[in-house]
């Protein structure tokens, strides 16, 4: 099992969404950085544990946790001139990007502020706190994962 970061706009896509999606399942799409892309393709698994992270918002932090339900597979959002996800260099034959769909597991009682994530020795390592990684999808250590469950 791995353990993921994945970035959400509460305002745009919320823990409490996803909470209320049919079967609490939702695919998520609209990710267009490549690395970010390449984790979901190539690494993410059905099991793999989410924190749910709210991002650019009064207080960004860690909202939740969610399931990896369903492995990447094209992005759709992505060939459809409509969308504000449109890359007219993907299609259905040539998929540029990709998804995977996540299942809600559990809402924390509070959000866990970035300023507090940023206060402990033991993430000093984290992805998220490092100087200009701006990447809405990273991977997590088991050890990282467990404490941040740790101080909800």
């Amino acid at each position: 099992m791995q353990y993921w970061l994945m970035k959400s706009e509460p305002d745009t896509f919320s823990i409490d969404d996803l909470f209320n999606r049919k079967g609490k399942k939702e695919h998520w799409d609209g990710v267009r950085n490549y690395q970010a892309r390449n984790f979901m393709r190539d690494e993410m698994k059905k099991g793999d544990q989410v924190l749910f992270y709210h991002s650019s918002c009064k207080v960004p932090g860690v909202a939740g946790i969610a399931t990896v339900c369903k492995e990447a597979y094209p992005d759709h959002t992505s060939w459809d001139p409509k969308s504000s996800y449109y890359d007219p260099k993907s299609t259905p034959d040539n998929p540029r990007w990709f998804m995977v769909d996540i299942k809600f597991s559990k809402k924390f009682k509070r959000v866990i502020p970035l300023k507090e994530l940023k206060e402990h020795d033991e993430l000093s390592e984290l992805k998220l706190l490092q100087k200009g990684c701006r990447l809405s999808i990273m991977p997590v250590s088991k050890e990282e994962y467990d404490f941040i469950n740790s101080l909800v």
